[in-house]
């Protein structure tokens, strides 16, 4: 009996990890984030437009959400982008012509500038376009938003 169960308890298992996979949005525009899912909830303050927010639930037209700074809170659903950007999270992030540490630089982003994700991380780098058109790889290790 027990064997019998090894395949369905391996299938929940791996169910269960696709279902957990963290979901990155953007604020589309300036938005107020709240402490409940409701406008007459307390007003916490606002998020910039292009801020990366992690989803935690869905819940009609409001999301909960984990701000870069781990701030738990709750924002209209239409308030958000299905456009993609990244947090610099390293004091200085230089952003390199290609995946590799010896590449020159493309340019530099400051801590908490938002950028474009515009690609997937592959070996620890993301490609990644400033807001005035520069494009360039940098480590995942220096961003939030992945």
């Amino acid at each position: 009996m027990r064997a019998a169960l090894r395949p369905l308890a391996l299938a929940l298992i791996l169910a269960s990890g696709a279902a957990s996979a963290i979901d990155y949005r953007s604020v589309s525009e300036p938005a107020i984030l709240y402490d409940a899912p409701s406008a007459q909830g307390k007003r916490l303050y606002i998020a910039a437009t292009g801020t990366p927010v992690e989803i935690v639930v869905v819940l009609d037209k409001w999301v909960k959400v984990r701000d870069p700074g781990g701030a738990i809170t709750w924002i209209e659903a239409r308030q958000l982008a299905g456009k993609r950007t990244v947090l610099v999270t390293a004091e200085r992030a230089a952003a390199r012509r290609s995946a590799e540490e010896a590449a020159p630089i493309a340019f530099e982003a400051v801590k908490d500038v938002v950028l474009d994700l515009i690609g997937t991380p592959t070996d620890g780098w993301v490609q990644v376009r400033h807001r005035d058109g520069a494009t360039g790889f940098v480590r995942v290790t220096e961003v939030w938003g992945l």
